[in-house]
């Protein structure tokens, strides 16, 4: 496994590996952006696999602070790309990092975050909220998690630094990874997943890496509002969008004339619009 050196103290990490149905590139560049103009502390790493580094050009590289680009792509064969995450301890170009999925969004600082995460070596986040801002007590997407005794963490956000800890947790992550058949049918309870999702992955491994060293569940504002519709207890039938009233308005959503103000993992890749892109390229050129 290759290890960058580290070239900063703090900052935000994602992947992006463009699929056949999805631009995860356009998600990460609206992110960094959107980092850029909410965040004092606003460093941002992407990694790319090889075809998805052919499209970077000027822009994301005025926006991305640093472009990394996978060695070893374990996930060639896959369009939901994920069996590369555990390589992100040793990839990402930061001491402390916190690592995103593409998909979130800021609607205000979480500068005061870092200070509490250092409180330990690795923090995954715990439990989601709707929004309605509240905790969601909804189960539809965790049975497996409940009856297996999982604790329920998600790969959505998540803070690590250089550590043995976070290395200890990461290479555990890999194992499962790579042995996953195996891992499934002698750990898990009714699983039937031919590829491992990372929250369960990163279950498995708070487990073992010991879940009180991984998660902090008292503080309660480290995780985010994820509008998968059975999070809301809506029907898979349709997009969370169909559900409800919309708005961005000067960098904040509001749904149902509610203001997200907690991270906004939006899932729908169809939220995203140019028009947002616009925005926040405005405001983050005319900070420079």
């Amino acid at each position: 496994m290759r290890k960058n050196p580290h070239q900063a103290q703090q900052g935000f990490l994602t992947f992006a590996q463009n699929s056949s149905t999805v631009d995860y590139l356009r998600l990460a560049y609206l992110q960094a952006l959107n980092i850029k103009y909410t965040q004092k502390n606003n460093l941002c790493a992407v990694i790319v696999d090889a075809a998805t580094h052919e499209l970077i050009t000027d822009q994301h590289r005025r926006v991305f602070d640093f472009v990394i680009e996978l060695e070893q792509d374990h996930a060639q064969d896959q369009d939901w790309k994920l069996s590369n995450e555990w390589q992100a301890f040793w990839l990402t170009p930061f001491k402390e990092t916190i690592k995103l999925e593409s998909d979130l969004l800021f609607t205000r600082s979480i500068d005061h975050w870092w200070c509490a995460l250092q409180q330990k070596d690795l923090v995954l986040s715990h439990g989601c909220k709707n929004y309605l801002q509240e905790p969601s007590p909804a189960r539809k997407y965790r049975r497996m998690f409940d009856e297996t005794g999982l604790p329920d963490v998600y790969n959505g956000l998540m803070y690590f630094r250089f550590s043995k800890t976070a290395s200890d947790f990461f290479r555990v992550a890999k194992n499962i990874f790579s042995d996953w058949p195996a891992v499934r049918d002698q750990c898990l309870t009714n699983c039937r997943d031919e590829h491992p999702t990372t929250d369960v992955v990163y279950a498995l491994a708070a487990e073992v890496t010991g879940r009180e060293n991984c998660t902090i569940p008292s503080m309660d504002f480290v995780n985010f509002v994820h509008m998968k519709p059975g999070i809301q207890n809506w029907s898979d039938s349709h997009s969370w969008q169909d559900y409800v009233m919309l708005e961005f308005d000067s960098g904040m959503i509001r749904v149902n004339n509610i203001n997200q103000y907690h991270p906004f993992h939006y899932q729908d890749k169809s939220f995203v619009t140019q028009e947002m892109i616009e925005y926040y390229e405005q405001r983050v050129a005319g900070s420079n």
